[in-house]
């Protein structure tokens, strides 16, 4: 489960079973979860975050997009 991002509380990461999905970040804080697809930038699902998290994280994931592609590419491809 290779974490792609760290910002603040938030960890953005993609787990080894992801391969065969398009390209996207889970983010975990605490016990709450969301998983964003990257291309286009959007969400897939939200477990525990508010209304307003939500907002504040896709203007995160939309920020590091490049990373966290470069990220996933990386992993999965090597």
């Amino acid at each position: 489960m290779p974490t792609l991002l760290r910002l603040g509380s938030y960890r953005f990461f993609c787990y080894a079973g992801d391969r065969d999905e398009p390209p996207h970040t889970h983010v975990e804080r605490d016990q709450a979860q969301a998983k964003f697809w990257l291309t286009p930038v959007r969400l897939q699902s939200n477990k525990g975050f508010s209304r307003v998290e939500i907002n504040r994280l896709q203007k995160l994931v939309e920020a590091h997009q490049e990373h966290l592609l470069e990220g996933w590419h990386d992993f999965f491809n090597h």
